[in-house]
């Protein structure tokens, strides 16, 4: 018989009994519990603490206490409430309201990759979620498959406002250290500029196409590369998206200016749900309530010096990438020839005596053919001989009437 894990049964502030583990993620440990006060079963979330030094707990712990604040500060019914915040052992438990649920990521483990209808209603509901925030003032910053859960009927909640920004609140992130899911964050994160709305529908965009397609966008496996992905190559390609293809399209645009505005990204998911039905079959309900262990999409610490080398690495291929096509277009301009079978386009490099690359020799100019260097002469020619004939037939006629007199 397989033991309780360590935890089960404790009682927190004399009312909160805890019951089971639901998931594990990079914060922390979300667990059952019972509220034996008003007998009803809630979710608590415990911050782990372990190995880390003082000054990263009271960070993790004030993090704590501004993801119950930022939560609290707006309600939907698309977002876990919160209901309390307990203080034991020198570190908060957030204590939520228990949503018989599994998360996306878990469904996706087991399930496999969901059907474009089935997207956009789940994206609907992440949709509601971040209006909500956004409207409070609320920017997520980590909108990924592990935090969102899916309950019965295929509703969605948004849950984990863990390393959310407030307006009003100063930055709590160690200096130099950037917070965040290097698959799920958007570009402009990725340079540590300052997250904006259109940061969450990055990570939306990425979240739908993970679900629908069954692999994120841009993952790597390193997170550096990952992120080099983010803001220099295009998502991967999309294979099962059908009608959704343009929302995710318009979710991942690397530009935030030009990216879709959430109003639009609701727009564009509307459409897919008033369209023909699709031909492939809705998947059974997942179970809801048992647990199964997996490991989560990591909250990675990333050194903000790696990310300015990496902004300075994509503006210095962005400028090659200029180079380039300015190059092309000056080529074309000049009507340079293309290369073909017979050869390469441009000779191979000669180099000097000194063995520097010697200067290309002057190239003649090309004379083109024009027809009417030959046309012009030609009848000038013979309007002159015509002249010539005329003449002389003028002055036959004139010495014949002359010798006849």
């Amino acid at each position: 018989m397989m033991a309780d894990p360590v935890g089960v049964g404790r009682v927190l502030a004399g009312r909160y009994t805890l019951r089971t583990p639901l998931g594990r993620g990079g914060m922390g440990t979300v667990w059952l519990a019972t509220d034996s006060v008003l007998g009803r079963q809630v979710a608590i979330k415990e911050v782990t603490f372990e190995a880390a030094a003082v000054e990263e707990r009271r960070l993790l712990r004030e993090r704590t206490l501004r993801e119950a604040r930022a939560a609290a500060r707006f309600a939907h019914p698309r977002v876990t409430t919160v209901h309390d915040v307990v203080e034991e052992d020198g570190k908060p438990w957030i204590v939520m309201e228990h949503i018989p649920s599994r998360t996306l990521a878990q469904v996706l483990q087991e399930q496999g990759p969901m059907p474009p209808d089935l997207v956009s209603r789940i994206g609907i509901d992440l949709l509601g979620a971040l209006q909500a925030a956004h409207r409070a003032g609320i920017v997520h910053r980590d909108v990924k498959p592990d935090n969102v859960l899916i309950g019965a009927e295929w509703r969605a909640w948004l849950t984990d406002f863990g390393i959310a920004t407030s307006s009003g609140e100063s930055g709590l992130t160690e200096a130099g250290i950037l917070l965040g899911s290097p698959s799920y964050m958007s570009p402009e994160r990725a340079r540590n500029e300052v997250p904006s709305p259109a940061a969450d529908v990055w990570s939306l965009g990425a979240t739908l196409f993970t679900a629908v397609e069954g692999r994120p966008p841009f993952g790597r496996g390193d997170a550096m590369a990952t992120l080099l992905a983010v803001v220099t190559e295009p998502p991967a390609p999309i294979l099962a998206a059908g009608p959704l293809t343009p929302v995710l399209l318009g979710c991942l645009t690397k530009d935030p200016a030009q990216r879709m505005t959430v109003d639009q990204v609701q727009a564009g998911l509307n459409r897919v749900l008033l369209g023909p039905a699709p031909a492939m079959v809705r998947p059974a309900a997942p179970p809801l309530t048992s647990y199964v262990p997996r490991e989560p999409t990591k909250v990675e610490r990333l050194d903000v010096a790696d990310l300015s080398a990496l902004a300075k690495a994509t503006r210095s291929l962005a400028s090659k990438a200029a180079q380039k096509a300015a190059e092309t277009a000056s080529a074309a301009t000049h009507g340079r020839p293309k290369s073909n079978s017979n050869g390469p386009a441009n000779p191979p490099t000669q180099k000097a005596s000194n063995g520097q690359p010697a200067q290309a020799a002057p190239q003649r100019p090309r004379w083109r053919f024009k027809r009417r260097w030959v046309v012009v002469p030609t009848v000038v020619v013979l309007l002159l001989c015509l002249a010539a004939l005329v003449l002389v037939i003028y002055l036959l006629g004139a010495l014949e009437g002359t010798m006849g007199g």
